[in-house]
């Protein structure tokens, strides 16, 4: 089951009234959203855990719109401000836009869950990079297994509304 980003994180994709509202179709724009490589860039020693392995895409309907999503979950064994130094520089490489609240949070060297925004009108997305707590899995009705006791839990995600509408980390 996978739970909105967004509800999560901050992140908000603002869609207007002629959104998609079901997932019919959407395959193409679902592989568009596999394909960014920040989603397979992970810091050397992180591991995907027991549960969550490979990547996660697909399209789920939430209040009559249809949101796409790909996204990867991996433990970290080191600090978190390691994981949010690695993907700043991975998503700065991919050309994604950091949110007001992540440009602060990088200015004073904060580990932080991250929210990036990428592309324009029928094309837009958004990179979120969050730490996963107990509440966010149980939630998701997900059990964190033993590599959750070793180090940082965090879930990086690429969504998009199924029209591509504009996206924006609401701060």
């Amino acid at each position: 089951m996978t739970v909105s980003t967004g509800a999560l994180t901050g992140c908000q994709a603002a869609a207007d009234a002629a959104s998609v509202s079901d997932c019919e179709g959407t395959e193409s724009r679902v592989d568009e959203l596999k394909s960014y490589d920040v989603l397979d860039s992970r810091p050397q020693g992180t591991v995907e855990p027991r549960g969550f392995e490979g990547l996660d895409a697909g399209c789920w309907e939430d209040s009559g719109e249809a949101q796409l999503y790909a996204e990867h979950t991996y433990v970290f064994p080191g600090d978190k401000a390691d994981v949010t130094q690695h993907y700043r520089a991975a998503a700065e490489r991919e050309g994604w836009t950091p949110s007001p609240a992540t440009r602060r949070s990088s200015e004073a060297g904060q580990p932080t869950n991250l929210c990036f925004t990428r592309g324009k009108a029928d094309n837009a997305a958004m990179l979120d990079v969050y730490f996963l707590t107990k509440e966010i899995l149980d939630a998701e009705e997900s059990k964190a297994g033993p590599e959750f006791d070793t180090g940082a839990g965090y879930r990086v995600s690429v969504t998009s509304s199924a029209d591509g509408a504009a996206a924006s980390c609401s701060d």
